[in-house]
């Protein structure tokens, strides 16, 4: 009877009740990045110092961490996941690659990680550029390929077989469905802020380091107009004598009822380096790096440089690590055919040894615990190896 009732019905499909909103959207559409991750990359990384010590001092911290494979049954010292993972490809060993992937992640929200097919796992791994990746999403919302475009030609990654060629890492964005949100995109007024004090430093050196005023003519009798010529020779004295860094102290002789008068603000009185030290700590705070490490003056957050470091791992590269080497384990293990958990080792960081001698202390003084909820607690499989 229950069989009958059953006959005929459609089978039961999980998935998500918004899905079929969002793929109403955009659906069979390329789901644009609403920056422009190019823009954003070439003013805040290649052309911001702040910017760019920020996410490589992320990026290398989180990539020089060293990782540990294990299951619910034991540790792994040797496994193909991670001779995969220790050398994704020719070109880059782990912590190149790792690198990679965070450093993306940091500029674009983003990363993307294509799995070259090779047998069981894949044969190598490589991570591609964000900018060049878009989402193609599916009826149900969830993307069923990745379009790869190079200087007007595309690669089209199908998402709908067996095999899962791209892993998409995004971090939370709040009003983006299929992309994540950067934390240069967060800190885009302070990148401004800083480049804007930086070029107006340049271009006050270079104008012999005073603010810009006006040359007033009143005449012999205190009225008067200069003539064409005469107006053409003071320019052309100005240009010749007065500007450039190299004629920087140089004193002006004024003549024929010429004078002079400033118009703008001295540096002092624009509370120019403040200005541009509180857009330098505005980045910082959007990556999540503490400003002492970066050398930025005025931060009294934290007690010493040693607090600040190891408040910048615990609370910036340890999330950001954990979130990455548990993405690409999962992706690996649908290929593998097992589950297993890529993380960081924690007991081999030097900045944490502190915080992990005193959890090892406590949960071993725990007499009420057993030896394997201690293993669980310190995050090591339940049972031993032999």
């Amino acid at each position: 009877m229950f069989d009958f009732l059953k006959r005929g019905q459609p089978p039961e499909v999980k998935a998500s009740a918004t899905g079929p909103v969002i793929s109403y959207q955009s659906s069979g559409r390329v789901a644009w990045s609403p920056r422009d991750t190019v823009s954003l990359t070439r003013a805040g990384f290649l052309g911001n110092p702040v910017g760019f010590r920020a996410v490589r001092l992320i990026a290398e911290a989180a990539a020089a961490m060293p990782v540990v494979l294990q299951d619910a049954e034991r540790r792994y010292d040797t496994h193909p996941v991670l001779d995969l993972v220790r050398r994704p490809n020719g070109a880059q060993g782990r912590a190149e690659w790792f690198e990679a992937v965070y450093a993306q992640l940091l500029l674009s929200g983003n990363a993307y990680l294509e799995a070259v097919p090779g047998g069981r796992l894949p044969a190598e791994l490589h991570v591609l550029r964000s900018d060049r990746m878009s989402l193609v999403p599916g009826a149900d919302g969830w993307p069923v390929a990745y379009d790869y475009t190079v200087g007007g030609r595309s690669l089209r990654f199908d998402m709908t077989g067996d095999f899962q060629p791209i892993c998409h890492i995004k971090s939370f964005h709040p009003q983006d469905d299929h992309y994540g949100l950067s934390p240069m995109q967060a800190a885009a007024v302070a990148l401004d802020v800083h480049g804007a004090a930086s070029r107006w430093s340049k271009a006050l050196l270079d104008n012999a380091a005073r603010p810009s005023g006006a040359i007033v003519y009143k005449g012999v009798d205190g009225q008067g107009q200069l003539s064409p010529d005469q107006y053409d020779r003071l320019v052309t004295e100005i240009e010749a004598n007065h500007q450039g860094a190299r004629n920087a102290g140089r004193p002006m002789l004024l003549e024929g009822g010429l004078d002079w008068k400033p118009m703008g603000f001295s540096p002092s009185d624009m509370e120019f380096q403040k200005t541009k030290e509180a857009a330098a700590r505005e980045i910082a705070i959007a990556f999540g790096v503490p400003p002492m490490i970066l050398g930025i003056p005025g931060d009294a957050t934290y007690a010493n440089y040693q607090e600040a470091n190891r408040a910048f791992y615990r609370l910036t590269v340890l999330p950001l690590a954990t979130k990455v080497t548990a993405a690409v384990g999962h992706w690996l293990s649908s290929f593998a055919g097992e589950v297993v958990d890529l993380r960081p080792d924690l007991d081999q960081v030097p900045a944490l040894a502190a915080e992990r001698d005193q959890q090892w202390a406590r949960v071993g003084a725990a007499d009420f615990l057993t030896d394997a909820e201690k293993r669980v607690l310190l995050g090591l499989p339940r049972v031993p190896d032999a």
